[in-house]
């Protein structure tokens, strides 16, 4: 394929002075190098392919040429590996938004060519594939070469500047480190000096930094594209869905850079039906953010699966960043919601606030002592205890969504609260609520990524919660058989009740033999019925098969073969052990 540009005016772009051709005597060597040395660094400047080939563009056009063909190799080759088609050339469009330029006699402007002219695939033994080949500037209208400027031209349409005799015509291959990336063709029309020596040389210069340029382009945008899916990797595929509480979500990667970040969000289940709702951010765009983060996020997930209240995950989290290296900084924000108790626990390691959204409309901005980020070592953290009032939301965010060059944290944290307040009433669903938090950001204007976590707390019926507190001795198991039946006729379970009392009376017998304080006994209903038995033994059950002269260790194993799932969590004050059972269609 094939892309030429031709000149709007006479007048070279932004200061790049074309050097004088008469003769090679005639011509200072200072021009050119005086030259040489704003295109280079023009070209350098571009961070993208379309960027890079726009440098060159403007910066060959009309300072050195009248016009232009840039080629590529399709695919570009990433690294040291061959390419596929090492004498494939293809056009890539530098800009395509340019109108087409007025002729100066006044006639109507030329249709502008096609963006895609046909691909051009030249013979493996023809003179264009032994120019590419050869990976040296030549004068394309040099006798035995004039075949290969009819092969390299002729693809697309007409070229706009036919070659006259003389040199008039530049082939300049792209040479990168290990291979050839593609061709740049340039072109001088009647009314200027034809090519020189020294000129081929300022094309080789102009086509070896473009190839660098192009090289650099290709490896920025792999890089990316693997930081993103990496970043993408590491985020919850999806959320759960816990009875209590709706969850959902948003991650926007900044606009401004192709650098992935070290933003992330997660919400974990907990015992109980509490769920660990948790958002933090790795300082810096980097694959090292990325990394760290993952590495973060998988120490919170193991941290909250010990069930710790939310500052001493923030101290142990801290304690395990530190052992990362410490020029790792981070913030995070941990929560634990209790659909039950309709409470909210929270810790603040350096992380903008969360704001509650209550069911009448009023946005808060919660009181939680900041704290000092992770990693920082040497912290105290402290949890915060509130409401979570059945309807509340709960949004949590990264400083990419309050935080510009133009906004401060604090002043953004205010513009969200305003943003948020009286929209509760009219929101139907957190995923409209998220898309309008979302909405009204400027686009093309965030320097940072934006993580977005909101928590809808619908709590727990009262009705459908059996709660006691039992004094480990042997008649223990007796109690809570009892509770237990009481609870299930309530209900209306009375299918249940055998299966139910055996299971509750085996794990309340367990938990006596260890406990050296009240235990507590739960019952739960929602669309199962769940029982959850909590003691201060950080002992944890295991099921094991008895021998026949065994008079026990059949516990755990007719829980097994009567619950539909059964498990034991180990809690920083000991264990709890639960098992959940269907309950039965009416």
């Amino acid at each position: 394929m094939t892309e030429h540009h031709t000149p709007h005016d006479d007048t070279p772009p932004q200061g790049l002075a074309a050097p004088a051709a008469v003769t090679d005597d005639a011509v200072p060597q200072t021009d050119r190098l005086r030259y040489l040395d704003v295109a280079t660094r023009r070209i350098a400047r571009g961070m993208d392919l379309d960027e890079t080939l726009r440098e060159l563009r403007q910066a060959a056009v009309p300072a050195f040429a009248d016009a232009i063909f840039i080629h590529l190799d399709d695919p570009l080759p990433l690294g040291t590996e061959q390419s596929a088609a090492p004498v494939v050339l293809q056009l890539h469009s530098a800009d395509r938004a340019s109108p087409p330029a007025p002729h100066p006699d006044g006639a109507p402007p030329a249709p502008p060519l096609p963006e895609v002219a046909e691909r051009v695939e030249p013979a493996g033994g023809g003179r264009l594939a032994q120019l590419l080949r050869d990976g040296r500037p030549a004068f394309g209208d040099a006798p035995g070469n004039a075949p290969a400027v009819a092969e390299l031209l002729g693809a697309g349409a007409d070229p706009p500047v036919k070659p006259p005799p003389g040199h008039r015509l530049i082939i300049a291959p792209l040479q990168g480190r290990h291979h050839v990336m593609g061709t740049v063709v340039l072109l001088r029309g009647t009314d200027r000096p034809v090519f020189t020596g020294d000129d081929l040389l300022v094309a080789s210069q102009l086509a070896t930094h473009t190839a660098l340029g192009v090289q650099k382009a290709v490896m920025y945008g792999h890089e990316a594209a693997v930081a993103d899916t990496l970043q993408h990797t590491m985020l919850p595929s999806s959320l759960p869905e816990p009875t209590g509480v709706r969850l959902a979500s948003r991650y926007l990667p900044a606009s401004k850079t192709a650098q992935v970040g070290g933003d992330w969000y997660d919400a974990i289940p907990l015992p109980g039906n509490r769920v660990a709702l948790i958002v933090g951010d790795v300082m810096g765009h980097s694959m090292t953010s990325a990394a760290i983060m993952g590495q973060l996020r998988t120490i919170v997930q193991t941290l909250a699966g010990l069930d710790l209240p939310p500052d001493e995950v923030l101290h142990h989290l801290d304690e395990q960043a530190q052992r990362l290296g410490s020029d790792h900084i981070a913030t995070c924000l941990y929560a634990i919601y209790d659909p039950i108790s309709h409470r909210l626990l929270m810790a603040n390691a350096g992380h903008p606030p969360a704001v509650l959204l209550h069911e009448d409309g009023r946005a808060e901005v919660l009181a939680v002592p900041p704290g000092a980020p992770i990693g920082v070592g040497g912290v105290v953290f402290e949890s915060v205890e509130m409401a979570a009032p059945t309807g509340a939301t709960l949004v949590l965010y990264t400083d990419g969504l309050v935080e510009s060059r133009d906004t401060d944290i604090g002043s953004g944290v205010e513009a969200l609260r305003v943003r948020l307040q009286g929209t509760a009433r009219g929101l139907a669903s957190l995923e409209v609520l998220c898309d309008h938090v979302l909405g009204t950001l400027t686009p093309g204007t965030r320097d940072d990524d934006i993580a977005l976590l909101t928590a809808r707390f619908e709590g727990f019926p009262p009705d459908s919660v059996g709660y006691w507190y039992l004094a480990p001795h042997p008649m223990t198991a007796g109690q809570a058989r009892r509770l237990t039946r009481r609870a299930l006729r309530r209900w209306g379970l009375e299918s249940l009740i055998d299966p139910t009392e055996l299971m509750v009376s085996e794990i309340v017998t367990n938990a006596v033999r260890f406990a050296s304080r009240p235990l507590s006994l739960r019952l739960l209903r929602t669309d199962v019925l769940r029982c959850e038995v909590t003691d201060d033994s950080p002992q944890v059950p295991r099921m094991r098969h008895a021998d026949l002269g065994d008079e026990g260790g059949r516990g755990l194993f007719l829980v097994n073969q009567l619950a539909l799932r059964w498990g034991a969590t180990r809690l920083s004050s000991g264990k709890v052990v639960w098992f959940e059972q269907k309950i039965p269609a009416k």
